[in-house]
């Protein structure tokens, strides 16, 4: 999937123009950038944890010529897969298995309900 097959495809799902949708994508790109070069890290519960990693020194070869090159140290961005990831059968075909969805089906009905009865009204 391209860049543009990803914006088509967020403007679709959230129902916004692929305008709205690519400053959307650009933001969240900012955002995690901005997070990871300052030591940070963000996690998606269920989908992954984007973080910083250290990278050694190290000493590499040229693949054509063979010969030794020092590889210097440096900070790379690194992303661990959540749990739903981890199952990609489970959500084959749609996004109807998110994590979301699945939280909410496993609430005590007790518990929905509540939420859904509408707040009773004071006395005066």
């Amino acid at each position: 999937m391209t860049k543009a097959e990803l914006v088509a495809k967020i403007a679709e799902k959230a129902k916004l123009t692929k305008v709205q949708a690519e400053s959307a994508l650009a933001a969240f790109q900012c955002a995690v950038t901005t997070e990871l070069v300052n030591d940070g890290k963000i996690t998606l519960i269920g989908f992954g944890t984007f973080s910083a990693s250290k990278r050694a020194a190290r000493t590499g070869r040229n693949p054509q010529t063979g010969k030794p090159l020092k590889i210097e140290a440096k900070r790379v961005g690194k992303f661990s897969t959540g749990k739903f990831l981890k199952d990609l059968d489970a959500c084959k075909g749609s996004c109807k298995g998110k994590p979301a969805e699945k939280a909410a089906a496993a609430k005590p009905a007790a518990k929905v309900a509540a939420k859904a009865a509408p707040a009773k009204a004071k006395k005066k």
